[in-house]
């Protein structure tokens, strides 16, 4: 009952134009914030879809790693229950380190990163080939294969294999020698394979080889390992599987971590940048809040006789409160429901036509990215409402306590 009140209030002429005038523009307010909101929101999503892909041809479902020092011990009674360990699809054993990349005058330092056969299973590296293929050769022949800007770095092209490049690597546990500093290194030359392309901070910083080479530079024992990665089944049940990994590897010396916790900093912003928006986004809802408290309080100067009538006839003050607390949900509902419409086609237009471009043509994709999430339209929905809400208690309650005066 109180609503069909509120839509007869909406809808019926005023004797002051200007109560039309505060209404319409409160419910114009609500639609920009809510489409706002929404669009931004959605872009959030996009980016952050598109960093995650990145990240994933990279950074793979879980990676056992040590918890203090530089390496784990994995011994092939543990390696051959990893392989039956459920939820685990394949895993690759890692020798990782920085190490100087020379070719003639130009040299750069890497982290090199010696992999096994199965890495290309459990990371999509092989996807970021940009010249050249991924090969890691064998122990005693290996290959190299740089990220874009080690390459641009070296001055090299990988694909054509023209003149290894050499290697240095600090050997493990070594003391360096003031008298002889290169008695504490290993040096060989390698092979290069291929150029991959991911983002600047693994193109500029990463190269990958072969595991038992790097294990031989290091001067790793058969069991020694830098880290072991993971890809699953379900990557959903990450977190499940990686609690049920580390009770089967026990002690203290190893610690397993998900996609998202080798990466809690990169997320952390990203999660804390859309949520500083979203408070910022908010504040044009406020402004609507302040129209909404001004249209209803005419809107109630303008019906008190209405008020006196219902009263003389029995309402109640909560049923004249719920009345203009309808009408300022009535005006947050209809702006938020044609903001949502219109945030939806401009969102379609943008994936569709691509209308608003990236500038400066460096990025991986020339358009602003959108994705629409359902729990963003709840939160956006529910703050509409909490907003309005809020701006109608006053004006509401102050009608509730009108007095009955049926003559002036």
């Amino acid at each position: 009952m109180n609503f069909l009140f509120a839509w007869r209030y909406f809808k019926a002429k005023k004797s002051t134009n200007a109560i039309n005038i505060i209404a319409r523009v409160s419910v114009a307010a609500i639609i920009i914030g809510t489409a706002s909101l929404i669009l931004v929101l959605s872009v959030f999503n996009g980016f952050e879809d598109l960093v995650k892909s990145l990240y994933s041809s990279f950074y793979t479902d879980l990676k056992i790693s040590p918890a203090g020092g530089k390496t784990i011990s994995l011994t092939e009674r543990q390696l051959e229950q990893l392989r039956k360990f459920p939820n685990i699809r394949s895993f690759s054993l890692i020798a990782e380190d920085k190490a100087l990349l020379q070719n003639g005058q130009p040299l750069t330092i890497v982290n090199l990163k010696g992999v096994d056969s199965n890495y290309i299973h459990v990371s999509g590296i092989n996807d970021k080939i940009v010249s050249g293929n991924f090969s890691i050769g064998t122990p005693e022949l290996p290959s190299i294969v740089l990220g874009a800007g080690v390459e641009n770095a070296l001055q090299v092209q990988t694909d054509r294999d023209i003149v290894p490049l050499s290697v240095y690597i600090f050997k493990k546990g070594g003391v360096v020698s003031v008298a002889d500093p290169q008695s504490s290194l290993s040096a060989e030359n390698i092979r290069t394979a291929g150029t991959f392309m991911i983002q600047q901070d693994f193109d500029n910083y990463y190269a990958f080889t072969n595991l038992g080479f790097m294990k031989e530079m290091l001067g790793l024992a058969p069991d020694e390992y830098s880290a072991a990665e993971i890809s699953l089944v379900n990557p959903q049940d990450a977190d499940l599987t990686r609690r049920d990994l580390q009770r089967f590897l026990g002690d203290n010396s190893f610690k397993v971590e998900t996609r998202y916790e080798q990466n809690k900093s990169l997320y952390g912003v990203i999660r804390t940048e859309k949520w500083v928006i979203y408070g910022i986004l908010t504040m044009i809802l406020l402004v609507a809040a302040f129209n909404i408290v001004g249209a209803l309080t005419m809107l109630v100067l303008e019906k008190q006789k209405d008020i006196h009538v219902l009263k003389a006839l029995g309402a109640s003050d909560g049923f004249v409160q719920r009345i203009f607390l309808s009408e300022g949900v009535l005006l947050a509902a209809i702006g938020g429901i044609t903001g949502i419409l219109l945030a939806l086609l401009v969102g379609w237009l943008q994936l569709r036509f691509k209308l608003i471009p990236l500038q400066g043509g460096s990025f991986l994709i020339d358009y602003y990215p959108v994705k629409f999430v359902a729990t963003d339209f709840l939160l956006v929905a529910g703050t509409i409402f909490a907003v309005a809400f809020a701006a109608s208690w006053i004006p509401s309650r102050k009608a509730a306590m009108e007095p009955i005066e049926l003559k002036s």
